[in-house]
């Protein structure tokens, strides 16, 4: 364990756990420690947490429950914390553990679980009467072909554990199933639960889906960013990119915002930060999952951007037990578009963005490989064939949208260099 010596202020304890991609999460980390005292548990030493955080502790495994709440108690002891939070989907459910034994907010596990086990969350919803889209959980491919009769095709197969659109396929008929059954049975990722019966097979809901990022706090639902999704390589649901704007008409959608709070009711979810993922089809919104996290692929990142209500200071906030600030200061959109190579296996021997004459609307640009990293497109490279990714924030959505096209245009690969 390493604290440094801090006097007990003003400022709430904050206990992080693990942190995921700095490329992808500095900018949470970034603004809590403006407002808070972060006390990290890692599995390792920290590297660019240190410019965050007051204190850490070094664990075998931030997946054992058990070890982080003999340490959380320990800390706690010394130096009370005020809250627990994690944004990483492979660990929200030992953090739930970790705050019920310290009785803070968000100390559900049932609650938390409810969310993380796909297959709970489609019960829970449909015992409220909640829209969503017929769901059968099967064992074997066999099973799925029956499911799948009785769903009517063509039908989504979705793995129950995982996250991002990962192992999600569109099939049309029986003998698309048939091949596509290991896709979706055999995808995993490093830490993902295992289940025994691990797939649903689920009723294909046509529309355009979004995400909305809310703060929960005894129980009131709060919303704070809504973005558009973007899907690509079908029929493979691989998130290629998402659009956030301050005004979208989506706001102002009186049964969308019923269908997010009754969503919220029927999980008994009372307090912490969720991304509720929806389906908006001809017959009104539908869930199609709900995450008890804040989003990730930059999401709150564009939200932050477009609105300026802060997404890490809200995610604090209820998970101290403070109701939190959700006063928007602009009206802004923001974009994120994530970038692939064209063929599997590719050798990348050079990675850059070529930066000049881009339009102002362009933000980060970021890439997410080096040379010498083998790489493929989905859908052998999925989440990780992603080589990198940019941002741009503008007044509209087209002006972004043009910006990222600009910002592709720059991408360099595997460049030729002539003397």
């Amino acid at each position: 364990m390493h604290d440094n010596p801090t006097v007990r202020t003003g400022r709430p304890h904050l206990l992080v756990i693990a942190t995921g991609m700095r490329l992808f999460r500095e900018y949470l980390l970034r603004s809590i420690a403006s407002q808070y005292r972060i006390h990290m548990f890692l599995h390792a030493e920290p590297t660019w947490e240190t410019d965050y955080i007051a204190g850490w502790t070094v664990l075998e495994s931030t997946l054992d429950a058990d070890a982080m709440t003999v340490a959380a108690r320990k800390l706690d002891s010394t130096d009370p914390i005020d809250g627990v939070l994690c944004w990483d989907e492979a660990r929200i459910l030992q953090t739930a553990h970790v705050a019920a034994a310290l009785g803070l907010p968000g100390g559900d596990p049932e609650m938390v679980n409810r969310c993380r086990d796909k297959h709970l969350t489609r019960q829970a919803l449909s015992a409220a009467g909640v829209p969503q889209p017929q769901s059968i959980l099967v064992d074997t491919v066999d099973d799925a072909l029956i499911a799948a009769e009785k769903v009517g095709y063509p039908i989504i197969l979705k793995p129950r554990a995982l996250a991002a659109s990962l192992g999600v396929i569109k099939v049309n008929d029986a003998e698309e199933l048939a091949a596509n059954w290991a896709f979706a049975h055999d995808t995993t990722v490093p830490e993902a639960p295992h289940y025994d019966v691990k797939v649903l097979v689920e009723e294909f809901a046509d529309g355009y889906e979004i995400s909305i990022d809310s703060a929960v706090f005894e129980g009131a639902v709060q919303p704070f960013c809504l973005a558009r999704k973007e899907l690509g390589y079908f029929p493979y649901a691989e998130e290629v990119g998402h659009f956030v704007s301050a005004t979208d008409p989506l706001w102002q959608d009186e049964q969308l915002i019923k269908v997010l709070h009754d969503t919220h009711a029927a999980l008994g979810f009372t307090d912490g930060v969720t991304h509720t993922e929806i389906m908006m089809t001809g017959d009104g919104p539908k869930v199609i999952e709900v995450n008890a996290r804040i989003g990730g692929d930059l999401i709150p990142y564009l939200g932050l951007r477009a609105n300026g209500i802060d997404p890490g200071l809200a995610a604090a906030a209820v998970a101290c037990g403070h109701a939190p600030a959700m006063t928007p200061d602009r009206s802004l959109c923001g974009g994120v578009r994530f970038f692939y190579v064209d063929t599997d296996d590719t050798v990348l021997t050079s990675i850059r963005f070529v930066e000049e004459d881009l339009p102002a609307a362009t933000d980060l640009l970021v890439p997410l490989m080096k040379a010498g990293d083998t790489t493929s497109p989905p859908p052998k490279g999925t989440l990780w064939g992603r080589i990198a990714y940019a941002t741009a924030v503008a007044d509209s959505v087209e002006e972004c949208r043009a910006a990222l096209d600009h910002a592709q245009a720059a991408l360099r690969w595997n460049e030729e260099v002539t003397a």
